[in-house]
């Protein structure tokens, strides 16, 4: 038996240590291609033959690619978007957690219709409503696109208030605490897991966003976001000189995401398993 389990266990690792190398294989080439000396789309060679910093200093000079703009454009759109994102959904998710009423059900049957639905489908009647609202190719535009739809996003967040007793609220209540003061002041503050999933979710959709904000901005290009920008880049005529300081690109958008998962990993593993306990 001990024999079996360790020849099972030896398989599994040989097999996740295969899987590990085909997902990091690309990340490690995206790097090195950054720091490539030589120019040109595609080598036959994996390590370069030279390296250069000269790839990013191109990346935050040139003028005709502002990147340092669309890098700002795509903070500012993210930052926003996560703050009022994670607001309407813990508040959404609190209120069909704890309140009960009379259509609180079908609204959460109606919520986890229109979730089956993917998002660009909406996309041209979105553009029309904001261009008859004169915000087309603006942030703020970007803002309200993905802040939108964050309450349809509660189901998580409502099964980790489901888990927390009810016994807070009720002596809160007793104490004299309003509703609100028992979310804001109690609830919130024993959320932090839940909230930080929250927030990295509504912070990567922007961050990652293409289809609505190439739509939404057009051929306004100081308005671009990373992703547009970035795909500017790669046209015909300038894709084989340009791939180089696109890869040193795409390592800088890489950066911010990385750290905040490697810093909130643990609130982030805790808040999906424990959102995923009740329903």
């Amino acid at each position: 038996m001990k024999l079996k389990n360790k020849l099972g266990n030896t398989i599994t690792y040989i097999i996740l240590i295969a899987l590990s190398i085909l997902w990091i294989f690309p990340i490690i080439w995206i790097v090195l291609t950054s720091f490539r000396a030589e120019s040109g789309q595609f080598v036959s060679y994996f390590i370069p033959k030279g390296f250069t910093l000269n790839n990013y200093k191109m990346l935050f000079t040139m003028s005709e690619y502002p990147f340092f703009r669309w890098f700002s454009n795509t903070l500012i759109v993210s930052v926003a978007s996560c703050l009022l994102s994670t607001f309407l959904t813990t508040s959404m998710a609190y209120v069909l957690s704890r309140l009960r009423f009379r259509m609180r059900k079908p609204i959460m049957k109606i919520a986890l219709v229109l979730n089956m639905f993917p998002a660009f489908m909406s996309m041209i009647a979105v553009y029309y409503i904001l261009k008859a609202m004169d915000l087309t190719q603006s942030l703020l535009a970007l803002v309200l696109i993905y802040s939108s739809g964050a309450a349809l996003t509660f189901y998580v967040a409502k099964g980790f208030f489901d888990t927390m007793p009810k016994a807070l609220d009720e002596s809160a209540k007793i104490d004299g605490a309003t509703q609100f003061q028992v979310f804001t002041k109690i609830i919130f503050p024993l959320s932090k897991p839940m909230i930080v999933y929250t927030a990295l979710t509504a912070f990567m959709a922007p961050w990652m966003d293409f289809i609505f904000s190439k739509v939404i901005m057009g051929d306004k290009l100081e308005n671009y976001t990373v992703a547009i920008g970035l795909y500017t880049m790669m046209t015909k005529s300038s894709s084989n000189t340009m791939f180089t300081v696109f890869t040193a690109g795409c390592v800088i958008i890489a950066i911010p995401i990385s750290l905040l998962f490697i810093y909130m990993q643990k609130y982030y593993v805790e808040g999906v398993t424990s959102g995923a306990v009740k329903g």
